[in-house]
């Protein structure tokens, strides 16, 4: 028999408002110190966070999550309006998180899109007390054009690409996921690419989080030495199944506890 969740470890979901004033879906789970929790593209906070047991053992940790579903994204607004999709739009929606919020104080975590996410959040003067970059290299950030045009490529071939494609196994997920594909396709033209010396900006300790089977979006090692204070730790598993494994939590809760001895 499975027992049943306490309250802290219960999943409340509510909306707030995004940088355009758009309904997001916000996912809660734990009470203490806020975590900001960024999922990753064609995701969403439960299957990224929840499901997989991340954000339960974060707040068992004394963390309380706070998990976004991204704008395109789980149960957040999907516009088709391309004016909904300014450059840094999720960015611009994380800003408008902590503003509805009123956090001052509070770490903030990212896979994949979601460290793209955050990286931008932090350059545009976001000052989280501690940054996890996971599913993330430096070519991820630096290159997104490329990452861009090949996921247009997955959303308009999307139902014919066949086993053995490079492109067959983010189809896959995306099969799996209820996102809007005409709405992503909007989105992926909002994000901007992250030359190297603007990690520069990137002060606070600052967590690089790969799978050993990871380079889905270039060297995490390239991107932990072009971080000012930056950590860099390995855990099991490819971009696709290192966000279900318990290592990633374990990883996330170790490195947000401990003290670094630097001040943001």
């Amino acid at each position: 028999m499975t027992a049943a969740l306490t309250p802290a470890l219960t999943a409340a979901l509510e909306t707030f408002p995004g940088f355009d004033g758009a309904p997001l879906a916000l996912t809660r789970m734990g009470e203490g110190r806020p975590v900001i929790l960024l999922h990753g593209l064609f995701s969403s906070a439960e299957v990224n966070w929840v499901r997989y047991g991340t954000a339960a053992l974060l707040a068992g940790a004394g963390f309380a999550c706070l998990m976004p579903d991204l704008r395109a994204h789980g149960a957040s607004a999907a516009p088709h309006d391309p004016a909904a999709y300014p450059s840094d739009v999720l960015a611009r929606d994380a800003e408008a998180l902590v503003a509805h919020l009123g956090l001052e104080d509070f770490d903030l975590v990212g896979f994949s899109l979601g460290a793209r996410t955050a990286a931008r959040a932090v350059i545009r003067g976001m000052r989280p007390r501690r940054l996890v970059l996971a599913g993330m290299g430096l070519e991820g950030l630096a290159g997104w054009a490329r990452r861009q045009d090949f996921f247009r490529d997955v959303i308009d071939r999307f139902g014919t690409i066949r086993p053995g494609d490079a492109a067959y196994m983010a189809q896959q997920f995306l099969k799996t996921s209820s996102v809007d594909r005409d709405a992503v396709r909007l989105l992926l033209g909002a994000m901007e690419d992250t030359p190297p010396e603007a990690l520069a900006g990137i002060t606070m300790p600052t967590l690089v989080l790969c799978g050993d089977k990871d380079n889905d979006n270039g060297s995490a090692d390239r991107l932990a030495e072009a971080l000012p204070h930056a950590t860099r730790a390995t855990i099991p598993g490819t971009h696709m199944s290192s966000v279900t494994l318990p290592d990633l939590g374990h990883a996330l809760a170790d490195f947000l506890t401990r003290d670094l001895g630097v001040n943001a």
